[in-house]
């Protein structure tokens, strides 16, 4: 097969691999990983290919081909890469996003003196205002006179696939496998692509892409973090969502809720969802989370509090949003609360840093400290609601 099409993604990890990637490459591109961690870089350009095992009640393989990689360091070839692809994404997290705007931006520079067309740049971060974020950093790094809205598409997504820890065993086999459930939708931005939107299957365009990245938030992270801090605090000794899920009153309180949430999400939103259609999400997310054959720890869900906690997030900023609407967040303020004794451990017993930075914080200052440094919330609000 001929691949004229190439995708530049920055981030070779879970989702790079088993979502971006796979998407790209099933539909006929080649795919350029650039990644910073050389033993991942050096197998991809050996093999070229690696493996996604789909995690369901039977298991299914796809090989992904016609794969490759770029250190990150390597900041010529990098340029390079980008000034010759055909379109471009970032999947890295959200601690590593400053590391590429300035190699982004002398691609786009190279291309420029190239006369390339325009290039759309694919999001693939789980993150609100993504667009506005990446176009003010570029812009740190181009010339004013660079003109960053006619030359590239800042594409938001909704990231949905779920993708757990690989287990250490079989990381040690095989360096590029990956596990992912069945869920192959990506949603994107309609509107900011400055070419043709890719013939990719299992890419779905939307109009109002800021409806969707909130439903992606404060519906299935929501749900998602809620399950993990339940679960926790019911049982210290359970390592599964399914396990956590399989407690009827914690299934309810989960599913309630991410209901409460949904309230939110229609007030906002009412041409874009009914309650039928978020109540329908919610029981097949719900459905979801159970897969037991996926193997997605209560750690992997619930780790990284500084971040999941952040005003902007899926807990604090839920509430925001509901004080915004003057509507209820009982429920999600609960949660929030209960996020704040969450102490599961990786499979060597280990807090994540962040995780081990919150605790000293907890512990030391209490939840006052947390409420008003991580969540962002005001102390007339923190007074108003008895939290103290």
């Amino acid at each position: 097969m001929n691949y004229p099409k190439k995708l530049v993604l920055f981030g070779a990890g879970k989702i790079g691999r088993s979502f971006i990637g796979q998407l790209f490459s099933r539909s006929g591109y080649s795919v350029v990983f650039v990644e910073v961690y050389k033993p991942l870089v050096d197998a991809l350009n050996e093999r070229q290919r690696y493996n996604v095992v789909i995690k369901d009640k039977t298991d299914q393989i796809i090989e992904i081909n016609n794969v490759r990689a770029v250190l990150a360091t390597e900041t010529d070839k990098v340029v390079d890469e980008i000034a010759s692809a055909s379109i471009c994404s970032v999947s890295i997290g959200q601690q590593g996003l400053p590391s590429v705007f300035s190699v982004l931006a002398k691609g786009l520079l190279k291309r420029q003196n190239s006369n390339c067309t325009p290039l759309d740049i694919i999001i693939a971060e789980n993150m609100r205002d993504a667009a506005n974020y990446f176009e003010t950093e570029l812009q740190k790094h181009l010339p004013e006179s660079f003109p960053l809205r006619q030359q590239v598409g800042l594409v938001e997504t909704s990231i949905g696939k779920m993708v757990p820890i690989m287990p250490k065993k079989e990381t040690e086999k095989d360096i590029l496998l990956v596990y992912a459930e069945p869920y192959n939708t990506l949603i994107v931005d309609k509107k900011a692509f400055k070419n043709p939107i890719p013939n990719i299957e299992g890419l779905a365009p939307k109009d109002n892409m800021k409806a969707w990245v909130d439903r992606k938030l404060f519906i299935h992270n929501l749900g998602h973090a809620a399950t993990a801090y339940l679960g926790y605090n019911y049982n210290h000794d359970f390592i599964y969502l399914h396990e956590a899920l399989a407690i009827p009153e914690i299934f309810e309180e989960v599913r309630q809720t991410m209901l409460q949430s949904a309230n939110l999400l229609l007030e906002k939103y009412n041409n874009e969802f009914t309650m039928d259609s978020l109540s329908i999400h919610i029981d097949d997310l719900l459905y979801r989370f159970q897969n037991k054959a996926l193997g997605d720890t209560i750690f992997r869900v619930g780790c990284d509090l500084p971040r999941k906690l952040n005003y902007n997030d899926r807990l604090a900023g839920a509430i925001n949003l509901a004080i915004e609407l003057n509507l209820p967040y009982d429920k999600i303020l609960h949660v929030l609360k209960i996020a704040c004794l969450f102490r599961a451990t990786d499979e060597n017993g280990l807090l994540l840093p962040a995780d081990i930075e919150f605790v000293s914080l907890f512990e030391s200052e209490g939840m006052h400290a947390v409420l008003t440094q991580i969540c962002g919330f005001s102390e007339s609000w923190i007074n108003n609601n008895n939290l103290l």
